[in-house]
């Protein structure tokens, strides 16, 4: 046996072209210096790429780094799939600055730098108004981080135009995709056509024979699924249905740190269930990130109401301020609707603002996202709406035993530290805890 790690100076098409020509070559791998000096490299380019065999194009990836991006066109576009790895700037640990946020291309910029000016300010009062509470409810040794504490729940009224960086990694496939789709999108798709313009260039850069398949990309029809909503909605915000139960046995697979229960499968794939669920656009943007949990989130114009999220400490402590705040976003959106259209107003509107979306798990997949959001390091409004899956899957008689919290899993296996967060323990025995007793505050 002998293996290689290549080296990332190659040309994606070569690399393509060499991998599909080792599936035909009897005498060993055809190397990517080999492909790029055949002569009918690009023949054979263009006849795998239209007939779909396009495993060979996902050998390479590049990754991307991204500055001033909206919010909402990462959350519609670049982590709305399964295909992609992002490491991106945290609205909960990273203090935000007024100067990021975009700005419409046919705007009012002097209305819309008014607009966000003063929402920011109310962002940075409520980070004011929440971090003494924060500092009382935290336990000793997590007093100190009580003004990141603030800002978590404070940031449900910054605007989704606000802009963040981030590492974005894809393969070639997913690259084509996103020029294909970008003036298909129901929103942001004036952004989203100068990302793929920019995108464009930078893929050439790196290798000008993929100009064939761009243009091919920019010529394919694409449709923006219409979902009917009203087949799913429910008085309640999550609701989970079309359960397929299946038990399986939690093993060390499960509480490792590497996971290897995602390449030994076992029983766990065969269940699963369907679930609606009402949330936040902040709390989806952390859903999203569980890319084995693949959603139906449908062009927001078409499920659109006044409705928002409101976090628990500010209903108990300051509710009518932040009611305020919301109504003026929402007052705002409202006008610049009329004059800019849903689409290219959509960045009014603030993480606060509830959608509604059709999630699909496995149970695989789902004993992982249940770890990590369980933990009562997690965002509280995801953690609520993993609690109420759990649940609603208990009372249709789902064993729940292994849906449980980082904690309780590695306690359950016997791995110490039953914590794998280090200092950033949030000071409960939570692995002590049954499910019922699972409750937050903050």
């Amino acid at each position: 046996m002998n293996i290689k790690i290549l080296d990332t100076n190659y040309k994606p098409t070569d690399i393509a072209v060499g991998s599909a020509r080792s599936c035909y070559f009897g005498k060993g791998i055809v190397t990517p210096e080999s492909a790029s000096e055949w002569n009918k490299k690009n023949e054979l380019l263009d006849s795998i790429f239209k007939a779909g065999h396009h495993t060979t194009l996902q050998h390479y990836h590049f990754t991307i780094l991204i500055e001033g991006m909206s919010r909402h066109l990462i959350w519609r576009l670049l982590h709305s799939h399964m295909f992609y790895n992002s490491e991106q700037v945290s609205q909960r640990y990273a203090k935000m600055k007024v100067e990021n946020f975009y700005i419409p291309k046919n705007a009012n910029q002097e209305k819309w730098d008014n607009y966000y000016k003063k929402m920011f300010d109310y962002y940075d009062k409520f980070c004011e108004l929440l971090e003494p509470i924060m500092y009382e409810k935290l336990p000793k040794f997590q007093k100190h981080i009580s003004n990141k504490k603030a800002q978590e729940m404070a940031r449900y009224l910054l605007p989704v135009g606000m802009k963040a960086h981030l590492y974005h990694t894809i393969n070639v496939v997913t690259a084509l995709r996103y020029i294909n789709i970008a003036s298909f999108l129901p929103e942001c798709r004036i952004e989203a056509l100068d990302f793929v313009s920019q995108l464009e260039k930078e893929m050439l850069k790196i290798d000008k024979d993929l100009k064939p398949l761009i243009d091919f990309a920019k010529k394919e029809k694409a449709v923006f699924p219409k979902i009917d909503m009203t087949k799913f909605r429910n008085e309640k915000n999550v609701k989970v249905f079309d359960i397929v139960n299946y038990d399986f046995e939690m093993n060390e697979n499960y509480a490792g740190i590497l996971r290897s229960s995602n390449i030994f499968f076992d029983e766990s794939l065969l269940g699963g269930f369907n679930s609606y669920i009402k949330l936040s656009l902040s709390a989806d943007a952390q859903n999203q990130r569980h890319r084995r949990s693949p959603a139906i989130r449908p062009a927001l114009k078409d499920i659109y109401k006044k409705d928002f999220y409101i976090p628990s400490i500010i209903k108990d402590n300051f509710l009518n301020e932040y009611i305020e705040v919301i109504e003026y976003s929402y007052q705002f959106f409202e006008e610049e609707k009329e004059n800019l259209g849903f689409g290219e107003s959509i960045y009014a509107l603030t993480n606060a603002h509830n959608v509604e979306i059709i999630e699909k798990d496995d149970f695989n997949e789902f004993t992982h996202k249940a770890q990590m959001r369980l933990c009562y390091n997690a965002q509280q409004e995801i953690f609520d709406v993993i609690y109420e899956q759990i649940k609603e899957l208990k009372e249709n008689g789902v064993n729940i035993d292994n849906f449980l919290p980082p904690c309780a899993v590695r306690f359950k296996e016997g791995i110490k530290p039953y914590c794998p967060e280090g200092d950033r323990f949030c000071g409960i025995k939570v692995w002590k805890l049954g499910f019922d007793e699972y409750k937050r505050e903050i």
